[in-house]
């Protein structure tokens, strides 16, 4: 079971790239899944949880041939030739630019006193870890948490809605693909592109995009050998990793009441469950 979590956690970490293009680019995808026809829905051959299988399925596959066209080469050279301690600490600085948005979600979902660990995780890694290059604040025993918008709509009660694929992006749904404009306006890069201009920002965008590709090496290795259907493989990690996020990781008995149901978050209704506690 821990492993099978610890690949879906992998997987789903693709909701995360930073490239602002690409964000706007999702957004106009999100508003064109939004508005497909009732008629499409009314089909009862359509799986509730992704009726928009077709479109989502088209933008799976291009963003996969993009990927193996033109990211995997790069990622590939930034692999073999970038010593693993630099490409650690390139990893520390992006997780450090974007870890605002956890602070927030952590006080919004009520957690108090993670929210205070959390900002002072970050306080102590922009200084003494040196703009997030080194990670200081888990030698003081600050544990890093996984928090943003969509987990908590889904704290709040939110149904997941419709499953998207999002051009670049990868796997969201209909409530998590809130955390898109949250997650922009949370991270220290997009102001510093506002203060220092594009000419510095666009590379480190660039660079970090490289960055999160390359973590995921692993995890899309494990999907191509395994997998029969990668999209199908991809759509349910991402849709029960973000069940377990929610819940922090303890989930609800009756999620398992049933161990050999297609989708093990879907009740009789055909519709996501999502419990608070």
């Amino acid at each position: 079971m821990s492993e099978k979590i610890k690949i879906l956690r992998n997987v789903s970490s693709i909701i995360n790239h930073n490239n602002l293009i690409i964000i706007i680019l999702s957004l106009c995808f999100a508003v064109l899944q939004g508005c497909a026809t009732t008629a499409k829905n009314s089909d009862q051959d359509l799986d509730p949880i992704d009726p928009h299988e077709k479109i989502n399925r088209a933008s799976y596959n291009f963003t996969d041939r993009v990927d193996r066209l033109v990211f995997e080469p790069v990622v590939n050279v930034y692999i073999d030739y970038v010593p693993n301690a630099a490409q650690r600490s390139i990893g520390n600085f992006y997780d450090n630019l974007s870890y605002p948005n956890v602070v927030l979600n952590s006080f919004l979902q009520g957690k108090v006193k993670q929210g205070a660990e959390d900002t002072l995780r970050f306080f102590v890694n922009s200084t003494v870890g040196l703009f997030g290059l080194f990670d200081m604040a888990a030698h003081m025993g600050l544990q890093k948490h996984d928090e943003d918008f969509g987990q908590t709509l889904g704290v709040w009660g939110v149904d997941t809605g419709s499953y998207l694929f999002i051009p670049f992006l990868g796997p969201s749904s209909g409530r998590d693909v809130t955390n898109i404009p949250v997650g922009l306006f949370t991270n220290v890069l997009f102001y510093a592109g506002l203060a220092i201009g594009t000419s510095v920002a666009a590379p480190l965008t660039i660079l970090g995009a490289i960055d999160k590709r390359a973590r995921l090496s692993g995890p899309m290795r494990i999907r191509d050998e395994a997998a029969l259907d990668p999209y199908l493989f991809v759509r349910e990690a991402s849709l029960q990793q973000r069940e377990f996020l929610i819940h922090d990781g303890k989930l609800p008995l009756d999620l398992y009441y049933d161990p050999f149901q297609d989708n093990p978050f879907e009740n009789d209704s055909g519709k996501v469950k999502i419990k608070t506690e």
